[in-house]
């Protein structure tokens, strides 16, 4: 077999364990990229393919549709397999129609038979020859965001309900480009200047953020080749990820909780930020996942992170009122401000999932703050676009939570490029994946006032 037809068989195969049985897309192309050890072009190949059918699998669906019967009954494997050979004629370039049909049809032999390959090689060349139908003769508004940048119907009506039909257009059409690249340094190990200069004279083009001392743009470059990555001098986050933690106004010899850790993004860089002089308690429902945080925290030589298996809802069994100084809570969520990197979960999320989890989020909320010292700041955050997870969340605690208010001086804190953002409220900033080129993130801080009327 030759390779290309080897990396599109196993991507058929990733697409149906994800696609049809619920598999993670990340982990899924991680654990192939182990088991069939592809070279870095082949696995570049591979994700592409992945990633780019899921990321624009309702598009896809509509394109197919137009060349086959819809009274048609297809297998799951056969309409996977059209999906990524379509994504590859219309969105990638280097590849000639003809091998990529050739490829298609061989692989519909050995997983079919004889009429499959030839309704393959049918509908393919039918692509071929007659082009794809054009998406601006979808009238209706919301159903063209939907198919054109593959977000379920329901969501995009969701977020033009909440945001307007703007920034639900922009969000969308950001969702289903390449996202910034971006590190954040372990200052006690090396200074950011220098770490970029390193990078530069290697051949990186990479800039400095705006939004954390620490953090570093990789515009140019593997920056996971790169030695400084096998020595731990910097860990891979999203910009929108390390504000938390810049917001969380931290100094050393706190006693901090991260109350829903894993993987550790956030309590390390928390470890850092304090100089790794204090104790950040740091704890996660899993106790294979609080195990990963420990891992995190111990390849970035940080010793002051306390790691732990507990339920975020249950920390005030764990620990005496009024322990902490600082208390982040970056709850479970629906995720939806990170369908870049995860673009499974758009299929796989529904109405009712988010009301779960509305619940969950309340619950930690309310038993966590109770841990929080008179003085202290609590951090709530969210990797979502969605004020029922986020704004709403936040409001019903503060009308039942009367002792609590939104920190002022959040707002006067932020970035000077966020403090004027379409995504401010009372409540918090909502960050849309545009603002940043980064992900969907909700944060705000909370404090207690000194009484109540």
């Amino acid at each position: 077999m030759k390779k290309n037809d080897q990396v599109r068989k196993i991507a058929l195969d990733l697409l149906l364990k994800i696609g049809e049985k619920g598999g993670y897309s990340h982990l899924t192309i991680d654990q192939a990229m182990k088991k069939y050890d592809l070279d870095t072009r082949d696995g570049a190949l591979l994700t592409e393919i992945v990633y780019g059918t899921l990321q624009h699998k309702l598009t896809l669906e509509y394109y197919l549709n137009s060349f086959v019967n819809k009274k048609k009954k297809l297998d799951n494997w056969v309409k996977w397999l059209l999906y990524l050979s379509i994504y590859q004629m219309h969105y990638l370039t280097k590849i000639p129609d003809h091998a990529i049909i050739h490829e298609s049809v061989e692989i519909a032999k050995k997983r079919g038979h004889k009429g499959i390959a030839n309704f393959v090689n049918g509908v393919l060349r039918s692509v071929q020859r007659n082009g794809l139908p054009d998406l601006n003769e979808v009238k209706k508004e919301d159903k063209r965001i939907s198919i054109t940048t593959s977000h379920p119907n329901w969501l995009v009506n969701r977020w033009i309900k909440q945001y307007g039909i703007d920034i639900t257009k922009a969000m969308c059409e950001t969702n289903i480009t390449h996202k910034q690249i971006s590190i954040r340094t372990q200052p006690l190990k090396v200074k950011r200047t220098d770490l970029i200069k390193q990078l530069h004279e290697d051949g990186l083009k990479v800039r400095a953020s705006e939004i954390s001392e620490q953090g570093i743009l990789i515009d140019q470059g593997n920056v996971l080749k790169h030695p400084a990555f096998d020595e731990h001098l910097f860990t891979v986050q999203d910009e929108s990820s390390m504000l938390v933690a810049e917001m969380m106004d931290l100094s050393e010899g706190m006693t901090i909780l991260d109350a829903c850790s894993a993987p550790g993004g956030k309590a390390t860089h928390i470890a850092e930020k304090i100089r790794d002089k204090g104790t950040v308690f740091a704890y996660d429902l899993h106790e294979k996942k609080a195990k990963l945080v420990k891992k995190k925290a111990e390849q970035l030589g940080l010793t002051c992170i306390q790691t732990g298996q507990a339920d975020a809802r249950k920390l005030d069994q764990v620990h005496e009122k009024a322990t902490f100084d600082r208390i982040l809570i970056d709850a479970p969520c629906s995720g939806l401000g990170v369908l870049r990197s995860k673009p499974d979960i758009k299929y796989n999320k529904e109405e009712a999932d988010i009301k779960k989890l509305v619940s969950i989020q309340q619950e930690i909320l309310e038993s966590v703050a109770l841990l929080l010292k008179k003085d202290g700041k609590l951090i709530y955050s969210t990797c979502t676009v969605n004020k029922e997870e986020n704004e709403l969340v936040i409001k019903r605690f503060l009308n039942e939570n009367q002792r609590f208010i939104v920190d002022p001086l959040f707002f006067e804190e932020l970035p000077i490029g966020l403090r004027n953002s379409q995504g401010l409220t009372e409540f918090g900033i909502q960050l849309f994946p545009q603002d940043l080129n980064s992900d969907g993130f909700f944060i705000t801080r909370l404090t207690k006032k000194d009484s109540v009327k």
